[in-house]
C-alpha cells in the first residue's frame, strides 16, 4: 500500500489496530500486555510496530516472500512455495555451523545509544547472519530484548566501510566465501513493551535533522518549566548557578544513644574522597557500621495515593552546581533557600501525570529491600524535585506532533527514568577522581538504593544521553526501507506460517541470572503499559516458577522455532549461565523441539556483565549453539528406515555433512567436538528418541560400525569426500 506521508499511513493501519483491540480473541493471545487500548495505540507505529501482538506478521511475511519470488525470478509462485519462498530448496540449500569464534566490544554508537539488561552488539550478530542467509531472507528472534538482531539483519545491507573490508579479509583468509552483503527481513518478538520500545526506535529510521529540531525545542521548553527547580545562589550571595546533582545521605539511628548519625557527614573523608567502613556517633562517639545501626523513618502523607508512609530518612548534604560561562563547577552546603525549594516541592504535587501503580511486593526481585526503605508504589522512587521534573518532561515528549520524532524524543526521556531515581548512587570517589563522581551510579540489574545517593538535574541528565543519540545518527542511518514488524507478544506462540523462516539468531533468557520482567516494571510503569509476567520465560521460586517449569517453557519455545523454521536451516543460540542444571535444560529443549545441534562455540562479548563480572565462579563466556533442523530428504526416508540399522547410518552421514570439515584457529587445527564418536553417538540417540524410534544400536554396536563405515582422523569422523579438505 502507498500513502502520502507516515502520517497517513499510520492513521489508516492504527485504524485496524483499533478495531482488532476490540476483538476479545485477539486480546487472549499469549503474552497480551496489561493496559489500556490507548496507551498501546499511543506507543504503537503500526503495520511496522505495536505495542500488542502485531496483527500483520502474517502479511509481511506474505509480502516478503512474493517480492522475493520475483526477485529471484523463481518460475512460478507455486514453485517458490514449494520450497518454502526460497530460491534454494530444502535439499540445495547447504551450509556448515558458522564456526569461527565471533567476538565484538560494546562502544559501537549504536550499542551505547542505550542500555539495556543484556544484548549482543549487531556486529557480533552481522557474521552469522550473512553465513546462514541471503539477501532478503527473513530472520526471526522471538527473545530480541532491545532488537539488535534486527540492527544487524537491515545493517547487512549497508554495512560500514571497515566492518564489511575487515570482515571480507577475513573470510578469504579462512577459505570462506565472500559475505553476500543485502539486508535481511527481521521479525522481532519479545514480551515486553520496554525491550520493543528500545527495538522500535533502534531498527525504524528517524531523521537525524528533525530529531535535532524536537531536541532543541525539547531542551527550550523543560528550561523554561523546569529551571527555576535547578537554580542556587553562588556563595558569593550575587550570582545564580545551575545545579548539576544534590548529594542526599542516609541518616542512621545510633543503637547507643539513638541519635542521629548522618553518613555522609560521619563516614566521608574529603581528603581521600572515600567513605570509611567504620564510622564514629556525634553524639556518644560509638564506633558504628551500616550494618549495626538502625535505619531513622520519617512519616508522611503521600497525596498520590491517599496513604500515610514511613519511609528510610535522606537529608541533602552538598549541591554541585555550575554558574553560566564557567565550566568550574562548584560544591556548596545547601543554605535556607534551597531547603525551601526542597520543602515547597515536597508539599506540591506535580501538575503532569505519574505513575502511582503499586509494585508487586513479594514476587518481585529486590521487592523486600524496597519495601524496607518505605518503596512500595513506583512514584516513590522519586525524591519531589525528580518527580516534577521527570513528569513535565514525558508530558512535553509526548506533545511533538511527528509520531516517529515523538517516539524516538519518549526514547531520550525514558533514559532517564532510572537515572533520576533514588537508585542512583553517589559514589565518593571512582577511577580515581576525587570529590565525587557520576559514573558508575547505578547498579545495573538489581533494585538496590544506597546510603548516599545523587539527585541528579534534568538537563545533567539528559545531556548524555542526547549526545550518544546524536552520535547514534550520525554513525549510520537505517534503511529507508523498513523492511522489519515487531510484535509484543510471547515467544511461545506467533501468527508466523510454518516452515517460513530463513534463520533464526536468538539469545533467550539465561535461567535465573537476569530477571528481566522485573527489572522492565519501572519504564513499564511510566508507559502504563506492563508485561505479562505469567508468560515469562524464566527460573524464578518468587513466581513459583522452578528449574522444571522453566524447562518446560524452554521446549515449547524451541518447538516454536522448530514448527516455524524452514527444514535444512539453522538456529543459532546464543546462551550464558553457570549453572550446569540451566546449560543441560536448554540443551535438552533444543533437542527435544526436533533440532540437532552441529556446533558449540564462544561469543566474546569483551565487557561482561554485572553477574559475569561479579559472581563467584561466573562462566566468563557466552556460548553459541548452532543447532539445524532436518532437512525434509532426511525426514521421508527416517520414516522408513526408523528402528533399523540403515536409519541410524543415514542421520549419522546427513549429520557429517552439516558439520565443519576444517577449522583452523591461532595457526592449528582444532578439533571439531562434534565430530567425535560419542557426540556422534548423543546426536543420533537424541535424534531417535525425539522422534519415539526405538535405538537399534547399542554404544559398542555403533562405535564398531562408524569406524567401519567413515574415515577416523584425529579421533574425528568424515566422509570419504570430506576426507582430503
Amino acid at each position: 500500500l502507498t500513502f502520502p506521508n507516515d502520517e497517513e499511513r499510520r492513521k489508516h493501519f492504527l485504524g485496524i489496530l483499533r478495531e482488532k483491540l476490540k476483538d476479545p480473541e485477539f486480546r487472549k493471545i499469549e503474552g497480551f500486555p496489561i493496559g489500556s487500548d490507548e496507551d498501546i495505540l499511543a506507543l504503537s507505529d503500526p503495520p511496522y510496530y505495536t505495542a500488542c501482538p502485531n496483527p500483520f506478521v502474517r502479511d509481511f511475511i506474505a509480502h516478503w516472500s512474493k517480492e522475493r519470488t520475483e526477485e529471484r525470478g523463481l518460475r512460478t509462485e507455486q514453485e517458490d512455495q514449494n520450497t518454502q519462498s526460497s530460491a534454494l530448496s530444502p535439499q540445495s540449500y547447504h551450509r556448515e555451523p558458522f564456526a569461527s569464534d565471533t567476538g565484538a566490544g560494546k562502544t559501537h554508537p549504536i550499542y551505547t545509544a542505550h542500555s539495556y539488561h543484556s544484548k549482543i552488539p549487531h556486529l557480533a550478530t552481522m557474521p552469522c547472519i550473512l553465513h546462514y542467509t541471503e539477501p532478503g531472507d527473513i530472520v526471526l528472534d522471538g527473545f530480541s530484548g532491545s532488537g539488535m538482531t534486527g540492527v544487524a539483519a537491515q545493517l547487512c545491507g549497508q554495512p560500514e566501510a571497515e566492518f564489511k573490508t575487515t570482515l571480507e579479509a577475513e573470510w578469504e583468509k579462512n577459505g570462506l566465501p565472500s559475505p553476500r552483503w543485502g539486508a535481511r527481513r527481521p521479525i522481532l518478538i519479545d514480551l515486553s513493551p520496554v525491550a520493543n520500545f528500545i527495538a522500535y526506535n533502534l531498527n525504524l529510521d528517524v531523521s537525524a535533522r528533525e530529531f535535532k529540531k524536537a531536541a532543541d525545542s525539547f531542551f527550550k521548553k523543560i528550561d523554561a518549566e523546569l529551571g527555576w527547580m535547578y537554580e542556587t545562589l553562588h556563595t558569593d550571595g550575587r550570582r545564580k548557578g545551575r545545579i548539576n546533582y544534590v548529594v542526599w545521605s542516609e541518616v542512621f539511628t545510633c543503637p547507643n544513644c539513638a541519635g542521629d548519625a548522618v553518613f555522609m557527614d560521619q563516614a566521608y573523608d574529603p581528603k581521600t574522597g572515600k567513605f570509611a567502613g567504620e564510622f564514629e556517633c556525634p553524639g556518644c562517639r560509638a564506633a558504628l557500621t551500616t550494618r549495626s545501626c538502625e535505619h531513622k523513618y520519617t512519616s508522611y502523607f503521600d497525596k498520590a495515593i491517599g496513604e500515610t508512609v514511613r519511609k528510610v530518612t535522606y537529608v541533602p548534604v552538598e549541591i554541585e552546581y555550575t554558574l553560566p560561562g564557567d565550566k568550574t563547577k562548584y560544591r556548596k552546603k545547601l543554605d535556607a533557600a534551597d531547603l525551601a525549594l526542597i520543602n515547597r516541592l515536597a508539599n506540591d504535587q506535580p501538575r503532569d501525570w505519574f505513575p502511582t501503580a503499586k509494585l508487586p511486593i513479594g514476587t518481585m526481585r529486590d521487592s523486600n529491600h524496597l519495601a524496607e526503605r518505605g518503596i512500595t508504589h513506583y512514584h516513590q522512587f522519586y525524591l519531589p524535585r525528580a518527580l516534577h521534573a521527570l513528569s513535565t518532561m514525558w508530558r512535553i515528549a509526548g506533545e511533538w506532533p511527528d509520531t516517529r520524532v515523538r517516539g524516538f524524543l519518549k526514547f531520550m526521556v525514558e533514559q532517564c527514568v532510572a537515572g533520576m531515581t533514588l537508585m542512583n548512587g553517589y559514589e565518593a570517589i571512582q577511577f580515581g577522581r576525587i570529590g565525587g563522581s557520576q559514573v558508575g551510579r547505578f547498579m545495573k540489574g538489581v533494585y538496590y538504593i544506597r546510603p548516599v545517593v545523587s539527585e541528579t538535574s534534568s538537563s545533567y541528565n539528559l545531556d548524555g544521553k542526547y549526545k550518544r543519540l546524536q552520535k547514534m545518527l550520525a554513525a549510520q542511518q537505517l534503511p529507508q526501507s523498513r523492511q522489519i514488524t515487531i510484535s509484543t507478544a510471547s515467544s511461545l506462540q506467533s501468527p508466523i506460517p510454518d516452515k517460513s523462516i530463513d534463520y533464526i539468531y536468538t539469545d533467550p533468557p539465561f535461567g535465573d541470572a537476569i530477571k528481566y520482567g522485573d527489572l522492565n516494571l519501572l519504564i513499564e510503569a511510566w508507559h502504563n503499559l506492563f508485561s505479562r509476567l505469567e508468560n515469562e520465560v524464566l527460573w524464578d521460586e518468587l513466581k513459583k516458577k522452578t528449574l522444571s517449569v522453566y524447562s518446560d517453557l524452554m521446549r515449547r519455545a524451541f518447538a516454536e522455532y522448530y514448527r516455524v523454521l524452514k527444514p535444512g536451516r539453522w538456529m543459532t543460540v546464543v546462551f550464558h549461565n553457570s549453572k550446569n542444571l540451566v546449560w543441560t535444560a536448554i540443551q535438552e529443549a533444543i533437542g527435544d523441539a526436533g533440532f540437532v545441534v552441529a556446533d558449540v562455540r564462544t561469543l566474546d562479548r569483551e565487557q561482561g556483565s554485572f553477574n559475569q563480572v561479579t559472581a563467584a565462579g561466573a562462566v566468563k563466556q557466552d556460548l553459541v549453539i548452532s543447532a539445524y533442523k532436518p532437512n525434509g530428504g532426511l525426514e521421508d526416508r527416517f520414516k522408513l528406515e526408523a528402528g533399523t540399522e540403515e536409519g541410524v547410518w543415514d542421520f549419522v552421514r546427513t549429520h557429517l555433512k552439516q558439520l565443519p570439515v576444517f577449522v583452523s584457529k591461532d595457526g592449528q587445527a582444532e578439533v571439531i567436538a562434534e565430530r567425535q564418536n560419542y557426540l556422534l553417538f548423543d546426536r543420533m540417540v537424541a535424534f531417535h528418541v525425539q522422534r519415539g524410534v526405538t535405538i537399534p544400536l547399542s554404544a559398542a554396536e555403533f562405535y564398531a560400525g562408524i569406524s567401519q563405515r567413515f574415515s577416523e582422523r584425529d579421533g574425528m569422523y568424515f566422509l570419504p569426500e570430506q576426507v582430503t579438505e
